[in-house]
């Protein structure tokens, strides 16, 4: 008999860890090009070598609104599990209850989190990436290698500078930097800023490059860009160095990505068990050595190498403006605004 009940007890609990296993399909929605295939390398191979009975699809409609967009039409019947997108848009939809609120007790992962990845995504996701702004340059022109943001503004670089305008978030993001470089606070307005950008518009190319300023330097259209740290290290390797990175000496801003679970998806388990994959300390590390995108788990060890190359290293976080995101959220409506009228507006004189 008690052979028997063991026989029962390890049946039971056999078929117990065969339910918890994630199988079916899964779909990711998040980023394409070179960030879709570097974190399917390194994030996403190695989950599903780990749960042989799943399947993932990953969806990348290119922008986080596109897929604000999405997740607000198949709000009825929701087609994607997982989305990772960045901060402002994803609380958007965290307040319309498109993404689940999570909880440590229900993914004790959450815990090994430095704060700012639990304070960014707020009731729901939390930071999955840290990227930072950046100045991309061609090295082969621009000599020695400039270290302030004030380069920008030199006039042998007139009709060279390609500057990604608001609603894209790398304006926002420069408009909170130059505030400070003017002696400013963007927490008080901007004015000083706009000013300052409305001097550097005449110099501007375009607002809105495409496909984007790595390529357009590469392509010898323009000499300086906007950028994130995290493709533009890329660029500088595949480009041989000829894509210069510059952190500027006035400060910079983390652009924040969040992994949420989508509300209702059609495999809760799989979403879970992947977001949970995706925050430990491995795939932090994995695509931190990948990729250059900061950790946001606190125990992730990366390469040295890697790490140096992010603004998370030691010797650049005195330079990282805490940017209050939910103050940019509220703000950007206005900042979009100023920015058509006052600044693109003075380019095109």
């Amino acid at each position: 008999m008690r052979k028997l009940a063991l026989a029962s007890a390890l049946a039971a609990l056999s078929a117990g860890s065969a339910a918890a296993q994630p199988s079916g399909t899964m779909t990711l929605m998040a980023y394409s090009g070179i960030f879709q295939d570097n974190y399917t390398a390194v994030v996403i191979d190695p989950f599903k070598a780990r749960h042989p009975g799943l399947e993932v699809t990953y969806f990348g409609p290119g922008t986080s609104s596109q897929m604000l967009g999405l997740l607000r039409s198949q709000r009825s019947s929701p087609q994607t599990d997982v989305v990772i997108m960045d901060t402002t848009t994803a609380a958007i939809a965290c307040r319309e209850g498109l993404v689940e609120k999570l909880t440590p007790a229900e993914m004790p992962v959450l815990d090994e989190l430095v704060p700012l990845a639990r304070e960014a995504g707020g009731e729901c996701g939390p930071a999955v990436t840290f990227d930072h702004f950046v100045i991309v340059y061609d090295s082969t022109k621009v000599t020695p290698p400039p270290t302030s943001l004030k380069a920008l503004w030199d006039e042998r670089w007139r009709g060279r500078l390609s500057v990604s305008a608001p609603p894209n978030i790398q304006g926002l993001v420069l408009t909170a930097i130059v505030e400070r470089m003017e002696g400013g606070d963007y927490r008080r307005g901007v004015d000083r800023a706009i000013a300052r950008l409305r001097e550097l518009a005449p110099l501007v190319q375009t607002f809105n490059p495409t496909p984007d300023g790595y390529s357009l330097i590469l392509n010898d259209q323009v000499t300086f860009a906007t950028g994130w740290n995290a493709r533009a290290q890329l660029y500088h390797d595949q480009s041989n160095g000829r894509i210069g990175v510059m952190l500027p000496e006035e400060g910079t801003a983390f652009q924040i990505n969040t992994i949420n679970v989508v509300a209702n998806g059609p495999n809760r388990a799989a979403a879970r068990a992947f977001v949970s994959h995706a925050l430990s300390a491995e795939a932090q590390a994995a695509f931190t050595d990948r990729m250059f995108y900061g950790p946001t788990n606190a125990r992730a060890a990366p390469k040295p190498e890697a790490l140096a190359r992010t603004a998370v290293d030691p010797r650049y976080r005195d330079r990282v403006i805490p940017l209050d995101w939910n103050d940019i959220v509220r703000l950007r409506d206005a900042w979009n605004n100023r920015w058509r009228r006052e600044v693109i507006a003075a380019g095109a004189r």
